[in-house]
């Protein structure tokens, strides 16, 4: 029998650090209930030390998941590690991940402190978290930079103290997969009752290697991989849960180990991340992009249709690819309404939520005739991100746009509560309808970055807007969605004005 692979998912934390990629606490819940569908073994919930909103999400995503162990990261500090154990208390699963670094240029230049202080530290860390479960997880940060003999040390120390998984992070993406997997086959042999622990990987991509390091730390022991959906994460990104996960099922002639992954589950998941995080998954994204099942050579046509595996190692049906049939129509009722959102890991609280989630629905069915999955789950995006503050709020526009005339743009956005209106021209109807916003606004924001992606296909599909502003230092992302992009500009915009409103700052550690 092959051994159980445990699939740590840090979407909702490590992934949440990708610039402007912060999510609501209602977001977060749909995203952790995808990830229980999906069979992730243990979903690393956030950083409940970061701020109150971060604790808060931790706890409520404890009270809800039923099979997969919750985990809050914590710092190496009495603090951090309190915080975390009153964060995953609701929890059937709960599992605190504790981490101080280890390398010499962090202890020296970042921590400040000898190597005996930060053994000491990791110790005491992890036996205070054992007072709230016994399920601990321990990380020396920044380990691919760090000496062998201290990391022989430190990891000897943790586990005569209580813990119960040993977490090697590549923090800064620097190793490639030879070295990796040889620096897990010198720990696992030289620290003693290594046998006693799992242990894991937490690979950046800095160089193009996390999925490679990760499987090269499988083949010398790992039993643990900590990965996010689509890669995304901190500077270039974590190890892609999809890729680490399908290689892992497509060669078991070479790994003697497996997950309980649903595979069928990943693109919906894929899919669903993006939508929230305003991050579009690149068409040649493997697994998951558009184009990862597209053959537009000649000779690969050929080849497929005589017989699928002459270029093809696995089935698109095999990760979800297809598996979103239309569900939904103008002529269905609340029930239906309310019976598929369940189904899809969407739970809106009261009646007043349902309603109003309802009326936008019909007025969706009455712009596009069908309705998809990823209509429902953009149409309950947009009416969250309404709902991030209510500060700014497109009440009304227009815009005209004809060969050889400017462009222009009327908008009327709420303010406070007071209605405010603005006329401008720009380069096209989404630049004049900005220009418009700003007039009114003045935010003094930087735009880094706008970008358009189709939820489904067709020219009647909904259009979703990624709007990324950034002042001060914050930056942000902005989500809209409709059928008149136009109109899911403005509503992008808007909300990453809204967002840069709420002067929420939340503390970011790296592992």
């Amino acid at each position: 029998m092959n051994d159980k692979l445990i699939i740590f998912d840090t979407t909702l934390r490590d992934g949440e650090q990708s610039p402007g990629a912060s999510m609501t606490k209602e977001e977060k819940l749909r995203i952790a209930r995808q990830l229980e569908k999906l069979g992730v073994d243990v979903i690393e919930a956030g950083f409940a030390a970061a701020s109150p909103g971060d604790a808060d999400a931790i706890h409520s995503i404890a009270k809800v998941i039923e099979h997969s162990t919750v985990c809050s990261l914590a710092r190496a500090s009495e603090r951090d590690v309190r915080a975390a154990g009153e964060a995953i208390k609701p929890a059937k699963r709960g599992r605190i991940h504790t981490f101080i670094a280890t390398s010499p240029i962090h202890m020296e230049k970042k921590l400040r402190m000898a190597p005996d202080e930060v053994v000491e530290r990791a110790v005491a860390a992890v036996k205070l978290a054992l007072e709230y479960t016994d399920d601990v997880e321990f990380s020396a940060e920044d380990a691919v930079r760090s000496e062998m003999d201290f990391l022989v040390r430190i990891f000897d120390e943790v586990i005569k103290a209580g813990a119960t998984t040993l977490n090697v992070p590549d923090t800064v993406g620097y190793s490639i997969p030879v070295l990796w997997g040889d620096v897990f086959k010198q720990l696992i042999s030289r620290v003693p009752n290594s046998g006693k622990v799992i242990w894991s990987t937490h690979c950046h991509n800095d160089l193009g290697m996390a999925s490679a390091n990760s499987l090269a730390a499988v083949m010398n022991g790992a039993r643990q991989l900590e990965c996010t959906i689509n890669g995304l994460g901190e500077r270039a990104g974590n190890a892609s849960l999809e890729e680490v996960v399908m290689a892992v099922k497509t060669r078991r002639d070479i790994f003697t180990c497996d997950t309980r992954i649903d595979t069928t589950q990943i693109v919906p998941t894929s899919k669903l991340v993006s939508s929230i995080t305003g991050y579009p998954v690149q068409p040649n994204k493997a697994i998951v992009g558009a184009n990862a099942f597209a053959h537009e050579s000649g000779i690969h046509q050929d080849g497929v249709l005589k017989h699928r595996e002459t270029y093809e190692i696995m089935r698109a049906e095999d990760v979800g690819w297809g598996a979103n049939k239309m569900v939904m129509g103008k002529h269905s009722g609340r029930a239906a309404f309310r019976s598929r959102l369940q189904e899809l890991g969407i739970v809106l609280e009261g009646d007043e939520a349902l309603n109003t989630a309802f009326a936008r629905f019909k007025d969706l069915a009455d712009k596009k005739h069908d309705i998809f999955d990823e209509d429902l789950q953009a149409l309950v995006s947009d009416e969250e991100a309404m709902q991030v503050s209510e500060h700014y709020r497109l009440v009304a526009m227009g815009a005209h746009s004809e060969t050889g005339v400017l462009p222009v743009a009327r908008v009327v956005v709420s303010v406070g509560g007071k209605e405010e209106q603005a006329d401008a021209q720009g380069g096209g109807p989404v630049d004049a309808t900005f220009k418009a916003i700003e007039q009114i606004v003045h935010s003094g924001t930087e735009l880094q970055l706008y970008s358009v992606n189709n939820i489904t296909s067709g020219t009647d599909a909904q259009g979703e807007v990624t709007v990324r502003l950034s002042k001060g230092g914050r930056v942000v992302n902005g989500q809209g969605a409709d059928t008149d992009i136009v109109v899911a500009s403005a509503k992008a915009y808007l909300n990453a004005l809204n967002k840069l409103d709420t002067g929420l700052e939340r503390a970011h550690p790296q592992i």
